[in-house]
């Protein structure tokens, strides 16, 4: 049984515990938050960024929790931050492995998030000693971790992709929506890819150097001219694409719906009165503030939270963790199914949160966090 009551899912709360980083054989400054336990267990990303913050650190954890209750596994919620440019990431992430070693091998999975590589994870994995395929008390998984997660990269996507679809749906929507996508890293491009494939319309991009708009965006040109880390090469643009620096331009494109993919409260008080999509779908983490969701409603949009559609990264790595996936499925049949789990679930959520919010005013998500918690119990 989880040691978390459903009533406590949707008000605040300390999380169970705290770490502060400080290293162990090397200087690092950090925090691993634990907002909740099930069975002993939590899990969630590490991000690196010269701002993060213990708030911020707790905040995210707070989401993992909201995300794997939604999602009905056997796990809780944590996050690791750590402060730092990454100009010296070897040093940083083996004394991060060294000093992490304890949580690693007592239940605490934690992976990556915002500037975090699989190979950082590596890393940090190697210097402490931690092997996810084997745990106390657990079956061993029969494939490396490497084998089972890299072909589910773009798994999030896919996963946003879906919330997007199913809440057109559910508004009315029979013909092509306009699509602006905030963010054009792994996320963004995977959603872009999904929504294109289904016929809607790309028709603005935004990444760190600005927003990219015309009528029809060809997607798999902007794909072939983006690097690893989702900025779009300005001087190899198809033709007929407009490109403007201006502060949040992205909000400005006329569309139906509006997938946030990239940085942290992109969506806020100081911006949401100039939103003009219908539709928001949270594609990251924490990408909008709690003010600007309340505009967002005050307004008649609609709006689903990336604990609902951002969930096929740590999903697919719960899965593993807890030992739900197949793992007898051949490879392509295993991913396979977890994209179909993924996709199953957000979709569900998504449609419970249409069907709630249609129901009564305010916030839906509280109602439907306390449903899922007592149908995980």
């Amino acid at each position: 049984m989880s040691e978390l009551a459903s009533s406590e899912l949707d008000t605040p709360q300390d999380p169970a515990f705290t770490v502060h980083l400080n290293g162990s054989g090397g200087a690092l400054k950090g925090w691993v938050v634990v907002d909740t336990l099930y069975d002993g267990l939590a899990m969630g990303g590490v991000r690196m960024t010269p701002g993060v913050t213990e708030e911020e650190v707790a905040g995210l954890a707070r989401d993992m929790t909201q995300k794997f209750t939604l999602a009905g596994l056997p796990i809780g919620g944590a996050k690791g931050g750590i402060v730092s440019d990454g100009a010296d990431r070897e040093e940083t992430f083996r004394t991060f492995g060294r000093t992490v070693k304890p949580l690693l091998h007592g239940g605490i999975h934690l992976g990556i998030d915002m500037g975090v590589t699989p190979a950082d994870r590596a890393v940090f994995f190697a210097e402490a000693g931690y092997d996810p395929r084997y745990r106390l008390g657990a079956p061993d998984m029969p494939i490396d971790w490497r084998t089972y997660y890299e072909p589910l990269i773009d798994c999030t996507g896919h996963g946003v992709g879906v919330a997007a679809v199913t809440a057109l749906e559910a508004s009315g929507r029979t013909g092509p929506a306009r699509v602006v996508v905030q963010g054009f890293g792994a996320v963004g491009r995977a959603v872009s890819r999904f929504l294109e494939d289904r016929g809607h319309v790309i028709v603005g991009v935004a990444d760190v150097d600005g927003t990219l708009s015309a009528d029809r965006l060809p997607v798999s040109d902007l794909v072939a001219v983006t690097d690893e880390f989702g900025r779009i090469d300005r001087s190899r643009l198809p033709q007929h694409v407009s490109v403007s620096a201006e502060q949040d331009a992205w909000l400005d494109v006329d569309a139906d719906l509006l997938i946030l993919a990239a940085q942290k409260y992109a969506l806020n008080a100081d911006n949401a009165h100039r939103l003009r999509a219908a539709l928001v779908v949270e594609g990251g983490n924490i990408t909008s503030t709690a003010e600007a969701r309340e505009k967002v409603r005050a307004s008649g949009a609609f709006l689903v939270p990336g604990v609902i559609a951002n969930i096929g990264g740590a999903g697919s790595a719960a899965l593993a963790v807890t030992r739900v996936v197949p793992f007898d499925l051949e490879a392509e049949a295993r991913k396979a199914w977890v994209f179909d789990w993924v996709g199953d679930c957000v979709r569900r959520n998504t449609r419970d949160l249409v069907e709630i919010a249609a129901g009564r005013p305010g916030d839906p998500l509280p109602e439907l966090l306390h449903v899922r918690g007592k149908e995980r119990g």
